[in-house]
């Protein structure tokens, strides 16, 4: 038997043993299939599109390519896992009661399940081939979807994100490094022809072109990555969203295809279904690490995410959640104080806002709460 024979061979083993971990899509790629990647970031980060997420400009030289990671890296092994869901998560956006989660923060952390499958994966590599292997699940400066790409999984839409034939936008992507030379796949045309759905459903504009997505604009990033105040430009568009933003991913037709798997659904959390806006006002720091152990959301902060449930409340029209947002207007934390601000103006009629404006201004510290208390214009009620 050849080497290559053998290695076609050992990549047959490997895709059914990642078959039968739950994996949907296998591929591989070489590590410098992608030579156009540090153009393209350097674009990005020229153009600022990164918003405050610092560590991609520190890290450009290990993004950019494989190689600039560890320069061992021969071939990239890709694979992804669906997490398709079982209904159109657009509909929650029409329940402003519930704060609307991200379909991948409704189940255990994906990076904890999927790390530990590839950790399985590269063992195998290592024991057949002798060769180093390495795994990354979303932490690490690697540029998981064009190397997806470039393995066959699927291609980049104009969101984005990784789009496949078989599973539409919902898959959670990791990789394995090897210096070990594995034959590649032929990379994925991009599919997506005149469709520019993703685009047109956008809240906020993110897109200031096809494939290009300029994170400062995201509600994604504005909820999850960005750690001030929401900006008021943002606020209503907001909506329920309280922990990422899944528009662009729900309304692309390759979404047909995809279903939710028996993986899935043991991963799933129901009480991070639709949780009650009410319910999530009223936890403190203790209840909320208690409620999001094994979630990606527990590593925003207690903070940044009763900030993104204020700004849910404010646009919910729910009267009955008054009461549980002034409650906010002393909070500790001046981002909490400053979301309870913009949403019990929202809430509640002048008079009341006034009052409270005199109740709680003249005791206050911090310069943006003040600033929100202080705004020339009311910003409009929710209707």
């Amino acid at each position: 038997m050849t080497e290559a024979q053998d290695r076609t061979e050992l990549l047959a083993k490997l895709r059914a043993r990642a078959t039968s971990l739950g994996f949907s899509a296998f591929g591989v790629a070489r590590a410098d299939a992608r030579p156009d990647l540090p153009e393209k970031l350097e674009t990005a980060l020229a153009r600022h599109w990164h918003g405050e997420m610092a560590w991609m400009a520190e890290t450009v030289e290990r993004r950019a390519a494989p190689a600039g990671l560890w320069p061992g890296a021969r071939s990239v092994i890709m694979l992804g896992m669906n997490y398709g869901p079982d209904s159109d998560p657009m509909s929650d956006l029409s329940k402003p009661g519930i704060g609307n989660i991200s379909v991948y923060a409704r189940n255990r952390d994906y990076h904890d399940v999927v790390k530990g499958k590839l950790k399985e994966i590269a063992g195998l590599v290592r024991r057949w081939t002798g060769k180093e292997a390495k795994v990354f699940v979303d932490t690490a400066p690697v540029m998981e979807k064009p190397l997806a790409e470039a393995a066959g999984i699927g291609w980049q839409g104009k969101h984005t994100v990784l789009v496949s034939r078989d599973y539409g936008s919902w898959l959670f992507l990791g990789a394995i490094f090897t210096a070990a030379e594995f034959p590649a796949d032929d990379p994925h045309p991009e599919s997506c022809g005149n469709c520019r759905r993703c685009l047109d459903v956008c809240p906020t504009d993110a897109f200031p072109a096809p494939f290009q997505l300029d994170a400062r604009r995201c509600l994604s990033y504005l909820n999850i990555e960005h750690p001030g105040p929401i900006p008021h430009e943002f606020r209503t568009a907001m909506g329920n969203r309280i922990y990422g933003c899944d528009d662009c991913l729900a309304v692309c037709p390759w979404n047909k295809f995809a279903s939710a798997t028996r993986e899935m659904k043991l991963m799933a959390r129901d009480e991070l279904r639709a949780p009650a806006l009410a319910d999530l006002l009223k936890l403190d720091e203790v209840n909320f690490r208690a409620l999001f152990t094994g979630s990606p959301i527990k590593r925003i902060g207690h903070a940044r995410f009763l900030r993104n449930v204020l700004v849910a409340a404010g646009n919910s029209a729910d009267g009955t959640l008054v009461p549980l947002v002034e409650a906010r207007l002393g909070d500790p934390d001046p981002l909490i104080r400053g979301a309870a601000v913009w949403a019990v103006r929202r809430l509640v009629n002048d008079a009341r806002a006034d009052a409270l404006r005199l109740a709680f201004l003249p005791d206050e510290d911090d310069m943006s709460v003040q600033a929100e208390w202080s705004a020339a214009v009311r910003p409009a009620r929710a209707n």
